[in-house]
């Protein structure tokens, strides 16, 4: 783990001694762009005191040239800059996920629902959840896509072939930092921003006269710039050159109105358009072994006789182009001469015409990818987490070596083994409060849910055959509803029962049946329900304190095992090892739980 950590450390400063060198280099050009402006306002002044208008013009054309290519050339410097801040994040965070389980990825907390078959219990969406572990998917898409994954199994095929790409992007760490720094942006942006953006591209916005305005802004900057060649050398067209260029202007002020429409809608996402280029280029650039990811990325390497990179570029550039706009000085050159607002109008207009077809499966593509990395990760991050094999069987089988809680830290957690193999069976767990059976049982179901997501599990080796889980553990109440604990169990069991009778293989977790009533209700309502799974040929775990149901094993001892979680007390103390046994327990600690805190109970 510390050699994965440093790794991590290495590459943070790296992209700090990056950012601070692009950082310099910013502040540098915007001193030559102000010495640039210096020197065009003394080229008025000597031009204005010579009484030579071929001065301002010659400095006018050439200090805008050069006016320009600093600012390009800024700009370059500035997507770098930022570009290794974000290596710098992505990689900062990748050492908080390990060390401290934080994330600035989102946690999951839109998709928490108490009704869910298993997500509630198993803790797999909201604060200090599977996640907030493993999420690395920037774009609402991509947060989607990996939460449908963690929400229900896949067939069999589908997982050995997310298991493929994800060990494949595990093999790939530099590509993965690479692809997640051009992406981070998305995490401070609105949850509907590609809806938004594919929304945007489907608006026409119409210019008054644009077929007369998009002829005469093509000739525009030759009739200028050859009536400014030829005043040179006949001084009274120079004001006819003054005048020429005073209409260009009010041409364009004549269509502010329609500008600022486009620059309201499109401005806002020129940026994102530049990142998700160069995310789209990180895929289709990299060569791919899995027969997964050669499928997603030739889903955008090639849209007729372009690769999508190539054509939001297009867009890309235009809608920065049009930003120029929002400098001063580069907006009064560029208009007088080009025309520019509206120039860029019309070619982002064109643009959205001619590329009616939806980028909505590109950006699919995007959310696929950042989903596959997120379960990547844990395999760069966690290296002795193994890839699952999933079992063919008509019954079911959960076979794991050193199986333990994906979300308890390394040095707290405590592994199992755990076997289930090509069988029916239901597990009995008996055990002192306390002693690991509620987390054993959502270790389990935890790492069933990763295991057919297609990511690696919190094991030394687990062999799974694809079910669904259902669990019944946090019973609440519910005043909006008016349902009680008891009611809200009811429920619960009736949904079990449903499902077990459905064709779906389900693989249930019960902890503590039936809190909501009474210890004799509790133990007869319990024995009916197992007896009635049994009947149902049910497969799943209960925990319970009531050692009266591990008698049942005795009544179905082909169908019922026994195991326990216990402690051992020396000089009054409680000692857990968390190991779980064979058999029924012997030892429980109520009472002296209850004595810690000055309640003795009586034997």
């Amino acid at each position: 783990m510390e050699h994965i950590i440093g790794d991590y450390q290495n590459r943070v400063n790296a992209a700090a001694e990056q950012g601070n060198k692009y950082k310099e280099l910013l502040n540098t050009y915007s001193l030559y762009r102000l010495g640039i402006f210096a020197l065009f306002i003394v080229s008025i002044c000597i031009g204005v005191s010579l009484d030579d208008f071929t001065i301002i013009m010659l400095s006018l054309v050439t200090l805008s040239l050069c006016f320009a290519w600093v600012i390009n050339k800024q700009s370059q410097f500035e997507v770098l800059k930022n570009y290794f801040q974000n290596v710098k994040t992505v990689n900062e965070n990748e050492i908080g996920s390990i060390t401290t389980r934080t994330n600035i990825y989102h946690n999951g907390r839109w998709f928490v629902n108490d009704k869910h078959n298993y997500t509630s219990d198993l803790d797999i969406f909201g604060d200090g959840s599977l996640f907030q572990l493993i999420n690395r998917a920037a774009t609402f898409p991509g947060i989607a896509k990996l939460a449908k994954w963690l929400n229900a199994p896949e067939s069999k095929n589908a997982i050995l072939l997310r298991q493929q790409a994800v060990s494949e992007i595990g093999s790939k760490n530099n590509w993965r930092i690479d692809i997640q720094s051009h992406l981070v942006f998305s995490i401070k942006q609105q949850k509907e921003q590609i809806k938004n953006l594919l929304e945007y591209l489907k608006i026409p916005i119409e210019l008054e006269d644009q077929k007369w305005l998009a002829y005469y802004s093509k000739v525009a900057p030759y009739l200028l710039l050859s009536v400014i060649i030829v005043a040179i050398f006949y001084t009274p067209l120079r004001y006819f050159a003054g005048l020429l260029a005073l209409v260009n202007v009010r041409i364009v002020l004549s269509q502010t109105k329609t500008v600022k429409k486009t620059d309201l809608i499109a401005g806002k996402i020129g940026e994102s358009l530049k990142h998700f280029v160069s995310a789209f280029k990180s895929i289709e650039n990299e060569q791919w072994e899995s027969a997964y990811l050669k499928t997603q990325s030739g889903r955008i390497k090639h849209t007729e006789t372009e690769a999508i990179s190539v054509r939001v570029e297009e867009l890309s550039k235009l809608i920065n182009k049009l930003n120029y706009r929002l400098n001063v000085v580069a907006s009064f050159i560029l208009n007088t001469f080009f025309l520019w607002d509206i120039r860029m109008v019309i070619a982002i207009e064109n643009w959205k015409k001619n590329n009616q077809q939806s980028l909505e499966e590109a950006f699919d593509v995007i959310a696929e990818y950042e989903a596959l990395i997120s379960l990547a990760s844990m395999r760069i991050n966690y290296p002795d987490w193994c890839f699952p094999e999933i079992v063919e069987s008509e019954t079911y089988t959960i076979a794991a070596k050193q199986i333990a809680h994906p979300l308890i830290p390394v040095n707290q957690r405590v592994a199992n083994d755990y076997e289930l193999t090509d069988t029916h069976k239901i597990d009995i767990i008996t055990g002192s409060n306390m002693a690991g059976k509620s987390t054993f049982l959502r270790t389990i179901g935890i790492n069933i849910v990763l295991a057919l997501s297609g990511a690696p599990v919190c094991a030394e080796s687990m062999r799974v055959s694809v079910m669904t889980v259902l669990s019944y553990m946090r019973i609440k109440d519910s005043l909006n509803e008016s349902t009680s604990t008891f009611k809200a169990e009811l429920d619960r069991l009736q949904l079990l029962l449903a499902a077990v009778d459905s064709d779906a293989k389900i693989f249930f977790l019960i902890d503590e049946m039936l809190r909501g009533t009474n210890s004799v209700d509790k133990y007869l309502g319990s024995k009916a329900v197992i007896q009635q799974l049994i009947g149902k040929k049910g497969v799943g775990m209960v925990a319970t304190h009531d050692l009266q149901i591990a008698e049942l094993e005795k009544q179905y001892p082909d169908y019922i095992r026994n195991f326990y979680f216990d402690i051992q007390v020396k000089d009054g103390e409680m000692l857990f090892d968390y190991k779980i046994k064979h058999g029924e327990c012997k030892t429980f600690n109520a009472s002296l739980l209850l004595k810690q805190i000055g309640i003795n109970v009586e034997s």
